[in-house]
């Protein structure tokens, strides 16, 4: 190349950033207020405008193959329209980004119904952005790929069974397809919501992100669990937060038959109205069960905001009962009880019990035979 020709790249190279230079400037200092979307466009394409931009205007600066006596010029020349469709396709993904971007902050979380659409929506846009990106770098694939005259005359006949290859490619994919096609109905079925509380194979969590091959639950206990998005609408979970994040929290005591349960149920009342995890709806203490064993189950329930206060109002009645009844009625905690008898109240009990029929005592070692009866007069 000429020293012109390297001139003019160049000056090409320097207006075409000096414009995208521009245009963020007036995106910033101008049109922030007026334009939401503006700074957003600005944050995301800082990177990616410039880098498109300089490739941009090197590949229309770039002079013909017939001014450039370079053997390896046409490699050049290939080499800049494949980077020229990299950096153009890194600026549509940003676009796409800086868009989502600004309906994401425009959602408020916050409690009930609004905290439900927000998440809603925020679930919808987050899968939609990852499928436009998908799409896009699909399309990008294909562009660098039929640049390549091998791969332009290989899709010509491509294009002529396209039915065949439809078939295969939909069977080779078909668990991808599948996830895709789940996560988009989670996601537009309103089942399942980034910040939903879910119980999964026994495991309780909150979820952290929703994408087009997995979701990713974050465990109570900071532990993430991955589950393939087509489980969810092929297995059944729990879902805490569908209708909302109110819930009631529930603690089940078995205790011994002498519990006082109207002292217990007042001293329940008095704990759960005076805490601060108690949402003020209802409550109860009530006795639901009698075991096998010989317990009865004692029942508190108290209604909470969330599944954090849930959990902690959970805990405080537990412990502060247990406490009450180990301090004030020990005899309520739960025992087993033997019950033994000697052989004259067994006697006097089973007559009490069958006074027409003969008893027939044994003697005291209970190794003798029974006494006879003494024949009538």
């Amino acid at each position: 190349m000429s020293p012109s020709q390297w001139i003019t790249l160049g000056i090409a190279v320097t207006i075409a950033v000096l414009l995208v230079f521009a245009l963020r400037w007036v995106l910033k200092h101008k049109l922030s207020r007026a334009w939401k979307v503006s700074r957003y466009l600005v944050s995301r394409t800082t990177y990616s405008g410039y880098a498109a931009a300089a490739v941009l205007g090197a590949n229309l600066a770039l002079p013909s193959r017939g001014d450039v006596g370079w053997s390896t010029y046409q490699a050049i020349e290939h080499s800049m329209r494949i980077l020229m469709i990299a950096t153009l396709t890194a600026l549509g993904i940003s676009l796409a980004y800086a868009v989502t971007d600004m309906i994401l902050s425009r959602l408020s979380i916050a409690n009930g119904d609004a905290d439900r659409k927000a998440r809603r929506i925020q679930t919808q846009v987050r899968l939609l952005r990852r499928v436009i990106t998908s799409i896009i770098v699909i399309l990008a694939v294909a562009a660098i790929l039929f640049t390549f005259d091998q791969v332009r005359a290989l899709g010509a006949g491509l294009l002529a069974s396209a039915g065949i290859i439809g078939i295969v490619a939909g069977v080779a994919a078909q668990s991808t397809l599948g996830n895709l096609f789940a996560g988009l109905q989670l996601a537009f079925s309103d089942a399942l919501r980034i910040g939903d509380v879910v119980v999964v194979e026994g495991e309780w969590g909150r979820v952290e992100e929703l994408s087009l091959v997995n979701v990713t639950i974050k465990i109570w206990d900071e532990r993430r669990l991955v589950v393939p998005v087509a489980n969810f609408t092929t297995t059944s979970f729990e879902n805490w937060t569908k209708q909302g994040t109110a819930i009631t929290a529930k603690v089940e005591m078995p205790l011994d038959w002498e519990v006082p349960i109207a002292e217990l149920r007042e001293e329940a009342g008095r704990l759960i109205t005076a805490s601060e995890n108690w949402d003020g709806r209802s409550w109860s203490c009530q006795v639901t069960n009698i075991t096998e064993s010989g317990e009865v189950v004692v029942r508190v329930v108290a209604t909470a905001a969330d599944t954090g206060a849930q959990w902690n109002i959970a805990c405080e009645i537990r412990e502060h009962l247990i406490g009450w009844l180990v301090a004030h009625y020990p005899e309520s905690l739960p025992r087993n009880r033997t019950q033994f008898l000697l052989a004259d109240e067994h006697e006097a009990s089973y007559a009490a019990r069958f006074p027409d029929s003969a008893f027939r005592r044994r003697d005291p070692h209970g190794i003798g035979e029974p006494e006879k009866e003494e024949s009538e007069a």
